[in-house]
């Protein structure tokens, strides 16, 4: 195997931009001996593989390593160049049958495009090359360019299934597809009735075409299909590979004829069935797909043509074309096919007659400019040139560095320009060129529609002169390109689906960040190609282009030349639009349509509702997505359905096509314009056909201020100035003669609607109004003296920008050297004026060393308070500009931490003197730091603070008080539980006055300590909770208000619960969940009448000396007195307790003890680099707390991006070091999208398995920890809902990049998501999710003794069934631990009244209980009482005389086989169990009406993680546990 690998490498053309190898073995893993990137030269890998020694192990898993090949090798990080066109090639040398599954892996292969040959051995049997076609494509034709010429005829590959290497193999060459221009070209031909005499016209058309094509199987492929009723096609892509076979075909065309004309359908035909893989269609590799319709079959077309099978290629990126020549209106609907077609990418351009309709052509067309017009198709060749033009059309924009540092270079890049250029083909339907140059901003020498002849381009290059300038501002340069030049008014195609080229020649690394434009860029979906030179970063440049191998390098730009076809053949790659971008509305939104329903607009009434349906149709319709709600109006305005109304498009769409004009006068434009903003994009669209009769200047200003950023107005000559004065800007407003005319306007209508969306972000409801609490904290040490002017202007400037008063923008100044001093707080000024008065008198404070870090606590401590006007606890945000010109002399880690946990945003700018490194410590995230060479070009940066700001307060935060951390002063949570019983009636004003005592002691205030008494007899009361009150005074009010309670007997144990149940929640004040300390002072001055135990237990996670010890959290924690009156003598002491509790700034967290099955899944994807140590340094401290055995808890990584990789399964590493030293080692993945619904699908269905060490099937709790960092580009739904129905219980962590909704949707429940700021913050969610994790972490070990009670249905009823339940009853009794200190069982048959067949304690071993349970016998009876039973068995079976065991702790468990309804109540007896603490689980016979399962939540216990541990493995189909009516594991 090795020499054959050795002579295949030996003919390859190795080098890095040439042919590529990887070499990977495997057994029972895969392991990769070298990457497709490792080497370079051809030597280097023939001494690799020379050097190859086998591997050995078992079994052969031949699944697992394709999976592995495919999402570790066949990656661009490992060299992959798949997304630049590269063939990806696998050849699978296997010597025998795989022990695991290979269908999923190899289809998933070949869905990626991964060409895979295999070659077995010969002593492998003939039935295993069967699973070869499983491997290969279903259509590959470039594979043939892999040829074996072998002498052994056995081995030729061609001839057999299976390639057998062997010593006679040789191999001469092999040869791979080259990148050409490819196209895969559909043909849809009218063939009704109608073209009957224009026919020949449209086959010589065709005719024509195919010769101007390059035909054959690896460049250009045609198929042709003819409709009238329904479509036919005469051949598909993949049918012929000659041209002159085309030829001869087209020639041979006849009219097909019929009627009606269904274009649609033809359109949906040529979809499904031509531009598929099966048909020829090589979309998936890229090819741009074509569909020329010539009038009629559009559905037919889709369905039947773009199909694999007809040839098409458009799985494989095959541009999809669609020349649509027609000669008449259609008789059926085409709106709906012609828009699956757009979906699916297809470019189609519609030629009609004088006959047809022009705009039911450009609604097929995929734009109206696709749209081409001739009187009679006998003037086709008119418009030859002009299609043929369009189908071949790109774009080509140069980004220059014309900064200082490269004057020299500038003549080099100038002549790289022009001859490229030189190779385009320049005109105003083909190619289009533009010039920018750049140093520190960017500057246009023309544009994309600025000349449209080579000519006039190659001259304007040669007279390029270099800028000039500095600092290199490569990330500004980028973004201007995109706002500015990438657009429609500059000559930008991209809507049309032209490709966006982006040549960047850089000669240095960027001052400035360039990873928002760049990201920006490739969201646009602009190919971006860097070119540098070796003064420029090169992963910077990688960052930029569109992929790393679009990224090019030469030492001096005078080389470039070199890089001169490389680049040319990469761009002719690109050439075709794979993916057209189609004019469909993007972004969530609430869109209203406002339509005028007057007398007036009776009869066109018709073509506004077509208008709102087809727009509708552009739109995504969801209740987390777009929501559309429609009124009409005259007189005063009427809903018809609101956003919330309908979350379907079906729905919405059915609802438009029912309305009927409402009528009325006058019209009353004013009075219908109010809407108040909900939290996303609000648009609204007025039609409107008539001059308003009220004011609408008023309405129209309110809706703008109160946040609705865009209107689109839709007017008639009647109405068109007040549309304009209505609408947000004029240009938003469009004129129509009249409503008929509607169509003709949608497409601007939506482009107009998209650049809008793409500027606007959000308004959330969240604050009202525009809220900030804005702080200056400005460098006045001696480094800045200088620079302090400019510093001062800058914050005036900023000011200037902000809406000064009260209750809007509030803004303070601080300055610091080695201390701060405030110029003025937050509360100082409410007027603007002032501010700006104060700010122009500043003068420079001087002073050394500079102390950044005791600025930031100054801040934090006596700025962003209260008292000093901050509102942060009203939701308002809250802002820090940093001005700081040198390195801090102190720690800035600490205070910056401090302000980050109090909510504060930071955005720290800095000069050249200053440490860039700490700046982005200080600041809320890297990106928020900012820095100038110069204080005083400040300005350049300002428009950039200014924005951060703003979409600060558009993305808003919550009006929820947060709670402040007062960095580490202490918090506590203090209850006082009071023995109110009567025998403490004389006692209990000396209680009240300790409680009064201890209370004055404390610090209390919302965010300090927080108190609350109760007081308990039988039952307790409380009298405060802990957010009751949140000043001292009322509480002590509250306290000096006590009365004695009275009553007996004393229940300690339920006043102990009742405190942990209902006073330390969150709901009354509790923050636990924020790692504050839980403290419980209990005043008990008798025994309890009840047990302590549980509820005392349950805290920890009166009098009686021992009791009281064993409710106390520890023995030293209980103090007592011979009389309450000395209360006062233990008072020091306690407070000296409380004190000593330790205050958590992140809270350390107890280990999670009982047995589980932890998988952690991190987001691996691009967009969270930055953020990836946290998540791990996370995950380590999680697992510090697991007590990682075989057999107690096991831990999984796994990563994610586009696709799953586990780093590590449940079962591959049993110590706890181990596991960390995994984890620490942990290497982000990368890669893009972010497909978490994939992720979730893997992990269920590879890791929560018995072969990766999950112990479900025993009971051990499933749990899996997700942390995401953005949206899933895929559905999350289906994969999280087969994880719960799994039991898994998903937690789902998210930071401000995350779904919030989507998160909850993952989650096992909503109150499982949990979110943070950013994931650095993940410690303080560390104890809340522990403590979730401690609660379903099931405390009993597999291994543990449980008490089985098997309640069986005797009635008459289950006579027939009775031997299969007792049959279920000794299967199970066979799986069980039997013995008198392990498992017990017991069996109860019940009909009106229950019978004991043996108790608990009746037998020790398995053999006498199996007997016995074979000895059983139906025992009859009616009715059927179940409640009864169930009270029986409470009251006689699970007690400790008969063998029960609860009181030490073994679970109690009841497993009832009903077979019919109950004839009394089961509702207490339920209940009865539930409060005991057994589980009950129900089987029930699959004849009982569904109704009987609603009985079931009343029997299971409300909460029990542990359930799942009940396995029900039947064979009888009768008590089959899948197929029952009821089987019920959980009340989750």
């Amino acid at each position: 195997m090795r020499d054959f690998v050795q002579r295949l490498v030996e003919q390859f053309n190795i080098d890095a931009n040439r042919d590529r190898v990887s070499v990977v073995q495997y057994s029972r893993d895969a392991e990769v001996n070298f990457y497709l990137n490792t080497y370079t030269t051809k030597g280097e890998i023939l001494n690799s593989v020379r050097g190859l020694r086998h591997r050995g192990g078992r079994p052969l898993n031949t699944g697992a390593a394709l999976q592995y090949v495919r999402d570790n090798v066949f990656t661009a990080s490992a060299g992959s160049r798949k997304q630049v066109g590269v063939p990806q090639i696998l050849i699978l040398l296997s010597g025998g049958r795989s022990s695991d599954n290979i269908d999923t892996p190899a289809s998933a292969l070949k869905q990626g495009g991964i060409l895979v040959f295999l070659a077995s051995a010969p002593e492998i049997p003939a039935e295993r090359c069967r699973e070869l076609p499983m491997i290969l494509p279903m259509h590959s034709p470039s594979m043939n360019s892999l040829t074996f010429p072998v002498s052994n005829s056995s081995l030729s590959a061609p001839s057999t299934t299976c390639l057998m290497p062997s010593a006679h193999v040789t191999v001469c060459s092999i040869s791979l597809p080259v990148a050409e221009r490819k196209r895969d070209v559909v043909f849809l031909l009218d063939g009704s009735d109608g073209t009957r005499s224009s026919f020949p016209a449209m086959r010589d058309f065709v005719e024509r075409m195919v010769e101007r094509l390059n035909v054959s199987e690896n460049r250009d492929r045609v198929s042709v299909v003819q409709y009238s009723r329904d479509p036919e096609a005469h051949f598909y892509l993949n049918t012929y590979s000659g041209k002159e076979d085309i030829l001869d075909t087209v020639r041979g065309l006849r009219h097909k004829g019929g009627r009606p004309l269904n274009t649609g359908a033809a359109l949906q035909y040529v979809r499904d069935n031509v531009f598929t893989a099966s048909s020829g269609s090589r979309s998936v590799e890229g090819v741009p797909q074509l569909l020329i319709l010539l009038r009629a079959g559009l559905q037919y077309v889709r369905d039947n043509v773009f199909t694999a099978s007809s040839g098409s290629r458009r799985l494989e990126g095959v541009p999809q074309i669609l020349v649509f020549l027609s000669g008449g209106r259609s008789s059926d609907s085409v709106d709906a096919a012609a828009s699956s077609l757009k979906e699916l990418g297809v470019l189609t351009y519609g030629i009609g007659s004088r006959g047809s309709d022009s705009r039911e052509l450009q609604r097929i067309s995929f734009d109206p400019s696709y749209v081409l017009t001739v009187s009679d198709f006998s003037e086709l060749p008119k418009v030859q040139e002009q299609l043929l033009a369009s189908v071949q059309a790109s774009l080509d924009l140069f980004l220059l560095d014309g900064s200082d540092g490269n004057r020299n270079s500038f003549p080099a890049m100038r002549d790289f320009v022009q001859r490229v250029v030189e190779q385009f083909n320049i005109e105003a339907n083909r190619d289009r060129v533009s010039v920018v140059q750049y140093s520190r901003d960017a500057e246009v020498h023309f544009y994309l529609n600025s000349y449209t002849t080579k000519e006039d381009v190659l001259d304007r290059v040669r007279g390029l002169r270099h800028k000039g300038g500095r600092p290199l501002n490569t990330g500004a340069a980028l973004q201007y390109v995109r706002d500015n030049v990438f657009t429609a008014s500059s000559g930008s195609r991209r809507l049309e689906g032209v490709p966006q080229i982006l040549i960047l020649l850089s000669g240095g690394r960027s001052f400035d960040s360039v990873d928002t434009a760049a990201s920006s860029l490739k969201e646009l979906g602009v190919l971006t190609y860097g070119i540098g030179s070796r003064g420029s970063d090169s992963r910077e440049l990688q960052r930029i282009s569109y992929a790393p191998s679009y990224a090019l390098s030469v030492s001096d730009f005078s080389e470039l030349p070199n890089v001169q076809e490389q680049l040319l053949a990469s761009v002719q790659d690109v050439a075709m639009p794979v993916t057209p971008t189609s004019p469909t509305l993007t972004g969530i939104k609430d869109v209203v349509f406002l339509l005028d329903a007057s007398d007036g607009t009776r009869n066109t009434f018709p073509a506004m509702r077509d208008f709102v349906q087809r727009l509708v149709e552009q739109f995504n319709i969801d209740a987390n997505r777009d929501r559309v709600s429609v009124v009409q109006y005259s007189r005063d305005a009427e809903v018809n359905f609101y956003l919330n109304t309908y979350t379907t498009k079906g729905e919405i769409l059915n609802s438009v096509r029912g309305l009927r004009h409402r009528g009325g006068r006058p019209l009353n434009t004013g009075a219908a314009l109010h809407r108040k903003q909900v939290g996303v994009p609000q648009i609204l669209i007025l039609l409107s056909g008539g001059r308003s009769s009220d004011n609408i200047d008023t309405p129209a200003s309110a809706l703008k201020q109160g946040g609705i950023l865009v209107f689109l107005g839709v007017g008639t000559r009647n109405s068109s100035r007040e549309v304009q004065r209505i609408a947000n800007d004029p240009t938003y407003a469009q004129s129509i003669n009249e409503f008929s005319d509607l169509p003709s306007v949608q497409q601007q209508f939506i482009s107009s609607l998209n650049n809008v969306l793409g500027q606007v972000k959000p308004m959330t409801t969240t604050v009202p109004g525009k809220k900030r609490d804005v702080v200056f904290l400005l460098d006045g040490s001696d480094g800045t003296r200088s620079s302090f002017p400019a510093m001062r202007d800058f914050v005036e400037r900023m000011v200037e920008r902000l809406n000064v008063s009260e209750n809007r923008d509030r803004v303070s100044v601080v300055q610091y050297s080695r201390d701060p001093e405030a110029h003025f707080y937050l509360n100082t000024y409410s007027g603007k004026e002032d501010i700006l008065d104060t700010v122009r008198g500043l003068r420079h404070k001087g002073g050394r060393p500079l102390n950044t870090g005791a600025a930031l606590q100054y801040v934090r401590d006596n700025v962003f308070t209260a008292s000093s006007g901050s509102r942060s606890v009203e939701g308002v945000p809250q802002l820090l500009i940093l001005l700081s010109g040198g390195r801090s002399s102190d720690n800035v880690d600490t205070p910056a931490s401090s302000l980050k946990e109090l909510g504060v945003l930071i955005f720290g700018i800095g000069s050249r003197s200053s440490d860039s490194r700490e700046l982005q410590r200080i600041s809320h995230e890297p990106s928020y730091a900012l820095s100038v060479s110069d204080f005083a070009d400040l300005p350049s940066v300002q428009q950039q603070i200014f924005s951060n700001i703003d979409t600060v307060f558009v993305e808003g935060t919550s009006t929820t008080p947060t709670t402040i951390v007062e960095g580490r002063r202490q918090r506590r949570d203090v209850v006082f539980l009071l023995d109110g019983s009567d025998g403490t009636r004389n006692g209990f004003p000396a209680m009240k006055e300790f409680v009064q005592r201890m209370v004055e002691r404390l610090d209390i205030a919302e965010n300090r300590d927080r108190v609350s008494v109760v007081q308990y007899s039988r039952d307790p009361e409380v009298h405060f909770y802990l957010n009751t009150y949140m000043t001292k005074e009322d509480i002590l009010d509250g306290v000096r208000g006590l009365k004695h309670k009275g009553g007996r007997p004393l229940y300690t144990g339920a006043g102990l619960q009742y405190v942990r149940d209902n006073v330390f929640t969150a709901s009354s004040g509790s923050r636990r969940l924020e790692g504050v300390p839980q403290i419980l002072v209990f005043l008990s001055g008798g025994r309890s009448s009840d047990s302590v135990d549980a509820a005392a237990s349950s805290l920890k996670e009166g009098s009686d000396s021992r009791e009281l010890q064993r409710i106390s959290f520890d023995p030293s924690y209980v103090l007592t007195v011979s009389d309450f009156s000395e209360l006062p003598k233990v008072q020091e002491q306690l407070l000296a307790s409380v004190q000593a509790v330790p205050i958590p700034i992140t809270p350390t967290s107890p280990p999670v003890t009982g047995i589980k099955d932890v998988v952690f899944l991190l987001d691996g994807s691009d967009g969270n680099r930055n953020s990836f140590p946290a998540m791990r340094d996370f995950v380590q401290r999680v697992v510090e707390q697991f007590n990682i055995e075989a057999n107690r808890d096991r831990v999984s990584v796994v990563q994610y991006s586009r696709d799953a990789e586990v780093h590590f399964y449940l079962n591959s590493y049993t110590t706890k070091e181990d596991v960390l030293d995994r984890v620490r080692g942990l290497r982000h993945k990368g890669g893009r999208p972010l497909n978490t619904g994939a992720a979730l699908q893997y992990v269920r269905d590879n890791v929560f398995t018995a072969s990766s060490g999950s112990r479900r099937l025993e009971g051990v709790p499933q749990i899996l920890i997700l942390l995401s960092g953005g949206r899933s580009f895929d559905s999350v739904d289906t994969a999280a809902s087969s994880l719960k129905e799994l039991g898994v219980l998903t937690y789902g962590i998210g930071s401000r990049g995350s779904d919030s909704r989507e998160l909850q949707r993952i989650s096992y429940a909503p109150s499982y998501a949990l979110s943070v700021s950013d994931f650095s913050e993940l410690p303080n969610v560390q104890e809340q999710l522990l403590a979730s994790v401690q609660d379903v972490a099931m405390p009993v070990t597999p291994t543990s003794p449980t008490l089985t009670v098997f309640l069986l249905d005797a009635s008459d009823g289950t006579r027939n069934t009775f031997p299969a339940m007792r049959d279920f009853v000794q299967r199970l009794v066979e799986q069980f631990n039997i013995d008198a200190n392990r498992d017990r069982v017991s069996v109860v048959q019940y009909s009106r009244d229950a019978e004991v067949n043996f108790y608990l304690n009746t037998y020790t071993t398995k053999g006498e209980i199996l007997n016995s349970v074979r000895g059983l016998r139906h025992r009859g009876g009616r009715p059927l009482n179940t409640g009864a039973a169930l009270q029986y068995v409470r009251d006689n079976v699970f007690t400790a005389s008969a063998g029960s065991r609860k009181q030490v702790g073994v679970p109690q468990i009841l497993i009832l086989l009903s077979g019919g309804r109950s004839s009394d109540n089961i509702d207490t007896p339920a209940s009865a169990l539930k409060q005991g603490g057994i589980l009950v689980f129900l089987a029930s016979a699959p004849e009982i009406p569904a109704e009987r399962c609603r009985e079931l939540p009343m029997i299971l216990p409300m909460h029990s993680p542990s359930m799942n541990s009940l396995t029900f493995p039947v064979s009888n189909s009768s008590l089959s546990a899948p197929s029952t009516t009821c089987l019920v594991k959980s009340s989750r």
